[in-house]
Order: structure tokens, then C-alpha cells, then sequence
């Protein structure tokens, strides 16, 4: 690569809840105490979208993530290596499964990110929490079927703070986000109705 070329990378920040808590997957960096999130450089003949679930795959063999492209990133010296533009995607697995050189930290407490990494993360966390105002966006993390507590701990995790019982169902329920399955879950606690989602892809609405 010359001195005057730009390379093209893509960079995924797989999120998901474990015990109820927002995660991330991060890959370890050489040999050094630094993660980072999964990706890599794009050849040529590959498209951008077809670079980020690749990388995905690679490391979190999920079909069903949902993937979104986030944000690009092309700050000089952000990759000490080379001259280096990144587009970072955001992506969302409902389940947070262990898989080989990967490992799942919580949001709030990464360890030492390489690059710019921190300033990916912020950015999709950023946009994570924004899409839950106007979007169906919390079915990339939850799984059918559900309770509407289920749901409620989902925003919780993602918004980093209690929401209304009350008030969050009726909102829920009102914009038509989830239907009921007609089923209940039994168990330990009261027996509680259990939902799908309306749509399993992203449909605007004003939740929030």
C-alpha cells in the first residue's frame, strides 16, 4: 500500500443480553491486554454489507442478527498500521452464545479497547438507545415468545435505568408492538402471558 492509499475496513459491534445485562462481543488484539470488536479489511470485489456479516459469521455464526450500518470512522493514525477508513455495523443477537477467540463483556464495564473502538462503541450504543423511541428495534435481542416483564428488563438493560410498569405496557400494547400468543409461562412466579413481536424486522413507530 502506498502512502497516499486509504484501505477499507468494516468493524461489528455485536450486542446482546446476558442475565438480563447488555453485552458485547470482542476478539482479543495480537497478543496485547487490548480487545477489539470483530472486522477487518474489505477486498475489492465485496460489498460493505457482505464484509460486516462475513466478519460476523466468522466469529458468531448467528443468521438471524440483526444488522445495521452505524457509522464511519477515518480518523488519521486510528489503525497505527496503515491509513485506514472503517464502517462500523451494529449488530444484534438474541442470544449471547460462546464461541471460539470471542468473548462477551458487559457494556458498562469493557476492558482496555484498541483503535477508536471506544468511540464505536459509544456510537452504537448511542444509536441502540435512540431506535428504542421510535422503532421495533428490541426484537434483534429478545427472542419469541416473552413476557412483558421480559420486555420491559430488555428496554431497562439497553436504557440503563427502571422504566413505569404500568406505563410501559400500556404503551407497548397500544402502538401494537407485540400481540399475544395465547399461551401463559408457568413457573415459579404468577403465570404470565406470553407475546411475540408483530413484525420481526425493523418497523418505525413512536414508542417513546
Amino acid at each position: 500500500m502506498s502512502a497516499t492509499s486509504v484501505g477499507v475496513a468494516v468493524d461489528v459491534v455485536p450486542l446482546g443480553l446476558r442475565d438480563w445485562s447488555l453485552h458485547a462481543a470482542l476478539v482479543p488484539v495480537g497478543t496485547t491486554s487490548r480487545f477489539a470488536f470483530p472486522g477487518g479489511r474489505v477486498p475489492p470485489e465485496e460489498s460493505l454489507d457482505g464484509a460486516a456479516r462475513r466478519w460476523l459469521a466468522h466469529h458468531l455464526p448467528r443468521k438471524d442478527a440483526f444488522v445495521e450500518q452505524l457509522y464511519a470512522f477515518g480518523e488519521p493514525g486510528r489503525d497505527p498500521s496503515s491509513r485506514v477508513v472503517s464502517v462500523a455495523y451494529l449488530a444484534l443477537v438474541p442470544r449471547t452464545e460462546d464461541a471460539h477467540g470471542v468473548q462477551w463483556f458487559p457494556c458498562d464495564a469493557m476492558p482496555p479497547l484498541a483503535y477508536d473502538h471506544g468511540a464505536v462503541a459509544e456510537k452504537a450504543l448511542e444509536r441502540l438507545r435512540a431506535k428504542l423511541s421510535y422503532t421495533n428495534v428490541a426484537f434483534g435481542l429478545l427472542e419469541d415468545p416473552f413476557t412483558l416483564a421480559d420486555l420491559q428488563r430488555t428496554y431497562e438493560s439497553i436504557l440503563g435505568r427502571e422504566l413505569d410498569r404500568r406505563n410501559f405496557r400500556k404503551k407497548v400494547l397500544g402502538l401494537g408492538l407485540v400481540v399475544p400468543i395465547g399461551k401463559r409461562r408457568h413457573g415459579p412466579h404468577p403465570p404470565a402471558d406470553l407475546f411475540r413481536f408483530a413484525e420481526r424486522r425493523l418497523v418505525a413507530m413512536e414508542i417513546g
